[in-house]
C-alpha cells in the first residue's frame, strides 16, 4: 500500500501513513466536514468510514459504537470494541499511539506534550479496560525525536514533574530537549502497559513524513486502527 506501513496485531489492523498517501488532514480544529479530495485519499488508505477527531491537545476519549461514529468531535483519542470502525488520529510531530487490547477493544491517541501532561494515554487505556480489555499493547508511530526537539526549560520541567526525569535529554546541538517516546512509555507504564513497540521514525528527520516543527508543513499523516467486520 503506497504511502503507508501496516502492522497486524492479533485481529487488529494498524496503519501509519506518510506523505506518499498525501495530506490526510482537515485544516484546523473548527472543520466539521472533510473535503471530497481528502476523503478520497483517506479511503485509498482504509476504505471504511473514519472516526477522525478535531484534536485539541486534551484528554477526552470518544467511545465509538458504529462506523464513523464520533467523527469530527473535539477529542484526542477514540476507543471501540466494534469491528468495521476505523479510528484515526492525524499528526505531523506529535505522537500517534495505537492501542490494541484483549476482548476486541482497540484505541488510538494523539499525544502531544500537553496531552501527555494531561494524561490522554492513561485515560485512553482506562476507557479500554472499562470496555473489557484486560491486556493492552501499544505501537508508537512516527513522531519528532529528541535530537530534533529543542524544548523550553519551564515546559520541560512540567513534563518531567508529571512523567519523570527520563523525559529530559538534549538535541544534537546540546540544547534542552523533550524525549517524546520516553514520555509515551512513562505514561503508559503508569497504567501498566509495558508492551510498547516503537517504529523508530523521526518526523523531523524523515523526508517522507510531514513535520511542522522542522519544515513548517501543514500536511498531516494518519494513524488508523480497525478490526475487520465479520
Amino acid at each position: 500500500m503506497s504511502g503507508s506501513v501496516r502492522h497486524q496485531v492479533g485481529d487488529a489492523n494498524v496503519v501509519f501513513t506518510d506523505r506518499g498517501a498525501g495530506d490526510l488532514g482537515h485544516a484546523g480544529e473548527h472543520v466539521r466536514a472533510v473535503r471530497p479530495d481528502v476523503d478520497a485519499r483517506r479511503r485509498a488508505v482504509v476504505d471504511l468510514r473514519w472516526t477522525w477527531l478535531r484534536q485539541v491537545h486534551g484528554d477526552r476519549v470518544v467511545v465509538v459504537t458504529e462506523p464513523g461514529g464520533g467523527a469530527g468531535e473535539r477529542a484526542d483519542a477514540a476507543v471501540t470494541d466494534r469491528p468495521g470502525c476505523a479510528l484515526a488520529v492525524l499528526t505531523a510531530d506529535c505522537a500517534p499511539v495505537a492501542l490494541v487490547g484483549s476482548g476486541g477493544v482497540v484505541g488510538v491517541a494523539h499525544a502531544g506534550w500537553r496531552g501527555l501532561v494531561g494524561g490522554v494515554l492513561e485515560r485512553t487505556v482506562d476507557v479500554m479496560r472499562a470496555g473489557g480489555a484486560s491486556d493492552v499493547r501499544a505501537i508508537l508511530g512516527p513522531c519528532i525525536r529528541p535530537e530534533c526537539y529543542e524544548f523550553g526549560v519551564e515546559d520541560l520541567a512540567r513534563v518531567a514533574r508529571r512523567l519523570g526525569d527520563g523525559v529530559r535529554t538534549t538535541t544534537t546541538s546540546g540544547a534542552p530537549a523533550l524525549d517524546v517516546p520516553a514520555a509515551v512509555r512513562a505514561a503508559l507504564s503508569q497504567v501498566g502497559v509495558d508492551d510498547v513497540h516503537d517504529v523508530g521514525v523521526c518526523t523531523a528527520c524523515s523526508p517522507v513524513h510531514f513535520s511542522h516543527r522542522a519544515r513548517h508543513e501543514l500536511g498531516r499523516q494518519a494513524l488508523v486502527v480497525w478490526r475487520a467486520a465479520i
